[in-house]
């Protein structure tokens, strides 16, 4: 599903328009993304909690040569399911 679907789907159950669900749509992932571009947690109880997390610097192979080379560390974003969302999968 894309964003587009989700839009429809989102706008057919809770019954607004296309144009107002994109837009808080929207408004939501920005403010999850600057939130988590901050630093700080954003949790959704049971559906899920978006957080950055530091990856180490470490040394991988170039696939095509086999040379190593050393892979930088950083921050990247990361999404831990919650239980009820975890549950509702496993079904």
């Amino acid at each position: 599903m894309n964003k587009e679907e989700l839009v429809k789907e989102i706008a057919k159950k809770a019954k607004y328009t296309q144009k107002e669900v994109a837009e808080v749509l929207a408004a939501t992932l920005e403010v999850i993304e600057k939130s988590v571009s901050k630093g700080k947690k954003v949790t959704l109880v049971g559906f899920g909690t978006f957080q950055a997390k530091k990856r180490a610097a470490r040394t991988g192979r170039n696939p095509q040569t086999g040379a190593e080379l050393q892979i930088a560390a950083k921050t990247v974003p990361y999404f831990s399911a919650g239980k009820a969302f975890k549950e509702r999968v496993n079904k």
